[in-house]
């Protein structure tokens, strides 16, 4: 029998992926003290999707600097001591015959918030070690603090944030990157017209919009040279009238992978609040064939896809080159090993200890 598309290798670049069954980033919220070093958390956390035969494990959204964060237990790889701890982790990864990958982020106007479970929600105040929140213009997301707009010399030192932020990374083990131009935060911040009312060139014109997120391409390609994959991953529509779109998606797609961009990573939403999203299985999928039909470039898609067939016919149609499967993934860890079982492929990268489990 043909091997299912979802357990042929993949290739980019110098990197070669086992399957098409990827992990996303998933927020963890669970950097205690606060400082954005990954802890045994994240090491036991990320450990269990390697050793469940994911073919790709990706951090959470990781903050390339202090302000950055999501939450201020965000992880960061902003200095030397997270470096050092995440490389206990990427070593554990590759060891494990995954490939180690790293979202680097700013969450721009959306940081400096409580956790999902805290028993506050909104921003979180200076006094409880929150902080002051920057954005392309000074329009504050839903029940957020209004954030401050950033001059253009402060654009310029984001773009080389994330630069020395993919430096770091690659000294960290990681085999990618993938830049977080989605969910709302800085750089989908900049791209929507919802949430970019600039007068300057970083605002108006769809090149301008896009103009940061182009300028952080080039400058973590060649932070990392020409041998590492670097990802995008966008939200391809604010589900919002006058909002950043499927069209735009495409476009600028096409204009990322020119300056340096090997894939992309179609989500959407997460600018906007209280918008409706239509939830169903797979239901960003149709996104993703949109922007690689348009655009001509390879993507992944992700969504509510929960089981084995449903992930294998994504592939196989190619309507995505892999898939990344979130809450599914938190359910069960091994959910690429149990694919594999579902599907009859035998892989040659079950744990030993759990061979007993192969077959029956």
């Amino acid at each position: 029998m043909p091997t299912p598309a979802l357990f042929t290798p993949l290739s980019i670049r110098s990197t070669t992926f086992r399957n098409r069954l990827w992990v996303p980033a998933l927020c963890q919220y669970s950097v205690e003290k606060r400082d954005g070093v990954p802890t045994d958390w994240h090491l036991v956390h990320l450990g269990a999707f390697a050793m469940g035969g994911a073919g790709l494990v990706m951090t959470e959204a990781t903050a390339v600097s202090p302000i950055g964060r999501i939450s201020p237990q965000d992880t960061g790889i902003w200095n030397d001591e997270q470096v050092e701890a995440w490389k206990r982790i990427t070593d554990f990864l590759r060891g494990q015959g995954t490939v180690a990958g790293i979202q680097l982020a700013h969450a721009g106007r959306k940081a400096s918030t409580h956790r999902g479970w805290d028993a506050e929600s909104g921003s979180v105040s200076a006094e409880n070690g929150g902080w002051a929140t920057v954005a392309p213009s000074a329009v504050a997301f839903e029940g957020y603090a209004q954030p401050r707009a950033l001059g253009t010399d402060e654009i310029a030192d984001v773009v080389e944030q994330f630069a020395e932020a993919a430096v770091r990374s690659v000294r960290a083990g990681f085999e990618l990157v993938e830049i977080h131009a989605a969910h709302g935060y800085l750089l989908h911040q900049f791209l929507s017209p919802l949430s970019n009312l600039r007068t300057d060139e970083y605002g108006g014109s769809l090149e301008n919009r896009a103009r940061l997120v182009l300028d952080v391409v080039r400058a973590v390609r060649a932070a990392v040279g020409d041998e590492m994959p670097v990802f995008v991953r966008f939200s391809a529509t604010d589900y919002a009238e006058g909002g950043w779109n499927r069209e735009d998606t495409a476009t600028v797609s096409a204009w990322a992978r020119d300056a340096g961009a090997d894939f992309f990573d179609i989500s959407t939403g997460g600018n906007i609040a209280g918008v409706t999203i239509p939830l169903s299985p797979g239901y960003q999928v149709p996104f993703a064939d949109f922007v690689a039909s348009t655009a001509g470039v390879p993507v992944n898609a992700v969504g509510l896809i929960t089981e084995s067939a449903q992930a294998e016919q994504i592939v196989a149609s190619g309507q995505a080159q892999a898939v990344m499967l979130g809450r599914e993934m938190m359910r069960d860890p091994h959910f690429a090993l149990r694919a594999a079982h579902e599907l009859g492929v035998d892989v040659d990268y079950w744990p030993a200890a759990y061979e007993r489990a192969r077959w029956r």
